[in-house]
């Protein structure tokens, strides 16, 4: 028995040990001490015309100025980008970075907690700001994302982060800005309207100051029933989408779709209800035997001829690792019939407006944060590197696990 106890006792260390030497080496940027200008690049404001050999100039985490005659204060840090492009970084619109490290061990998975109806569960704050994950996702220009909750009928609040950061505080840009939801049959639909009853009626017992016990997951739906917080139901078959718009104009509550592949089946529903589309995994397999190839392919570009708005994520909840790949799922959808202005868009301002932060994120205007990417070309494009990234206005180290094995590698065969 005592030997039993020492061995399990290491196995412990090592696993601990094992954790904390998985945490990523990158120290987050810190903010300059003066204005920071980018000049001469070719500026993609997204919200407006391209800007050739132009200038972005920030101050304190803000865009001060963006054009061709930007006047460039006296000691400003001058980022010469000559032949260069800038980008809005990349918003990824549906994940779970930050909240899983190692898919095998429960310990390490804090994305779907215990029990079916957690709506009072917020993933701003379980985000794990030493993930591996982050790093390699951020050196791709993705550096922002919405990371959600999921399993059960209510997994929870899902928020908006910027990908670096020392603590949860420093990454969250937005908490709790949507409520995952689960919608998978009638049952549910039954159960939930019975939730939404019940936030009802102890909504209005604590405004007409009804003494009654404190219920957090109940206090927790204040903002979905009355319309402020929208919920994020996961739909791809037409059947499932039509359930969750009837269900959502029933209830008056605000709705986005998650997945949407056959979306162009209910166009006019989802026009009609104002309901967007958040496209996961534009790289998959048709779902039906009969479907075209390129279904998935296709899909942003029928969605907008259907003037259905939407936004292209790259979420597979059994690839979290793969966020970094963000960029190519919208240039297989340019590929595909979209554009490449409105691909870009797709993964940048399309999502912060969907999600309610386009004040502050997802464009090049003045006011906005400064969380920008640097790149030699297309981020759509797989040749295309990202050299340099600001995060409202601090510098990102680009550097990743990969990188540098890859680095220390080199040497050993040199």
């Amino acid at each position: 028995m005592m030997i039993f106890r020492y061995s399990l006792l290491s196995c412990i260390v090592l696993f601990s040990a094992t954790v904390v030497a998985s945490a990523s080496d990158q120290v987050p940027g810190k903010m300059p001490e003066g204005p920071v200008a980018i000049v001469g690049a070719t500026i993609h404001p997204v919200s407006g015309d391209v800007i050739e050999k132009g200038t972005v100039l920030f101050d304190q985490g803000k865009i001060t100025a963006v054009g061709k005659d930007v006047e460039v204060p006296e000691g400003a840090e001058v980022v010469k980008a000559e032949g260069k492009h800038v980008y809005p970084g990349l918003f990824e619109p549906y994940s779970m970075i930050g909240l899983v490290e190692f898919s095998s061990i429960r310990a390490t998975k804090d994305y779907n907690e215990t029990g079916t109806n957690n709506p009072n569960v917020k993933a701003h704050v379980a985000i794990n700001p030493d993930s591996e994950v982050i790093p390699v996702t951020r050196s791709n220009g993705v550096l922002l994302a919405v990371t959600a909750p999921t399993g059960g009928l209510i997994p929870g609040q899902a928020a908006v982060i910027q990908l670096d950061g020392w603590t949860y505080e420093d990454m969250t840009v937005q908490p709790e800005v949507a409520m995952a939801v689960g919608i998978r049959s009638e049952r549910d639909t039954e159960q939930l309207e019975e939730i939404l009853q019940q936030a009802k009626q102890y909504a209005a017992a604590k405004e007409n100051d009804v003494e009654i016990q404190h219920d957090m997951r109940l206090e927790a739906m204040g903002r979905v029933i009355t319309g402020e917080q929208p919920i994020i139901v996961e739909a791809d078959r037409w059947e499932a989408i039509v359930r969750a718009v009837n269900f959502a104009e029933k209830q008056d509550l605000k709705l986005i779709i998650l997945g949407g592949y056959e979306a162009p089946k209910c166009a006019e529903l989802l026009k009609r209800a104002d309901v967007p589309v958040i496209i996961s995994a534009v790289h998959r397999t048709p779902m039906s035997i009969d479907e075209p190839y390129d279904g998935a392919y296709t899909l942003a570009k029928r969605l907008q001829d259907k003037g259905i708005r939407f936004c292209i994520s790259g979420y597979d909840r059994s690839n979290y690792w793969n966020t970094r790949n963000l960029p190519y799922h919208a240039g297989t959808a340019a590929a595909f019939g979209l554009s490449k202005e409105d691909a870009i868009r797709a993964i940048t301002l399309s999502p912060a407006e969907i999600l309610g932060v386009a004040d502050r994120v997802g464009s090049i205007e003045e006011g906005k944060d400064a969380t920008l990417i640097l790149c030699d070309g297309d981020p759509l494009e797989t040749f295309t590197h990202t050299e340099s990234a600001w995060i409202a206005g601090k510098p990102v180290d680009l550097s990743n696990k990969q990188k540098m094995l890859y680095e220390k590698y080199q040497k050993k065969y040199e």
